[in-house]
């Protein structure tokens, strides 16, 4: 009977380590965090989109600088074209046409190399912001008990008690003391 008993014994060893190490997860002690808002809000946060805003509004101003003279200008190139009656324009005016495109092109180039820039200033901005989020949410983690942190934006309800956005808020105060709103140069194209 002894010897039957044996196997029995030898496999309970076996599987009950794995039932043991199955039960030794704590349960998940859940935080939520708006994080949109924790990522503009925090002091250094909010100087950096002041500053991008300002951009887009010297963005905004350049446009308006290049398209007034350049819509005044196709107003009155239109004007001496319909004044033509059908026929063709002179070395003048076929001159004056040239230079009005060339200038147009110009403008958007100009424009598009501020896009350009804004764009890449907007992103490196995001990724400085990035950067310091992860830390700060460990330690929120640690210093609130939470085991996860999920943003507010993707959870459908929660009770106001588990939301550490101002936790977090402090947490990238902290850890950002600035943010720069110039993105590093763009390494030159190699040669080949």
């Amino acid at each position: 009977m002894k010897k039957n008993l044996l196997p029995v014994v030898a496999l309970a060893a076996v599987a009950l380590p794995q039932v043991a190490s199955a039960q030794a997860i704590a349960p998940a002690v859940v935080a939520v965090a708006d994080l949109q808002r924790a990522s503009s809000q925090c002091n250094a946060c909010k100087t950096a989109l002041n500053a991008l805003e300002s951009q887009v509004n010297g963005l905004k101003s350049l446009q308006t600088s290049l398209e007034t003279p350049l819509r005044t200008e196709a107003t009155a190139i239109q004007t001496a074209i319909n004044g033509l009656a059908g026929k063709q324009p002179d070395a003048a005016l076929t001159a004056r046409i040239q230079a009005f495109e060339k200038k147009q092109q110009d403008a958007q180039r100009q424009l598009a190399t501020r896009q350009q820039t804004f764009e890449r200033n907007r992103a490196y901005v995001l990724q400085q912001i990035g950067q310091k989020l992860d830390p700060s949410l460990a330690s929120v983690m640690q210093k609130r008990g939470a085991t996860v942190i999920l943003d507010s934006g993707n959870v459908a309800k929660y009770s106001p008690a588990v939301d550490v956005t101002a936790d977090v808020i402090a947490a990238l105060n902290v850890n950002i003391k600035t943010l720069s709103t110039t993105a590093p140069a763009q390494p030159a194209p190699q040669g080949r």
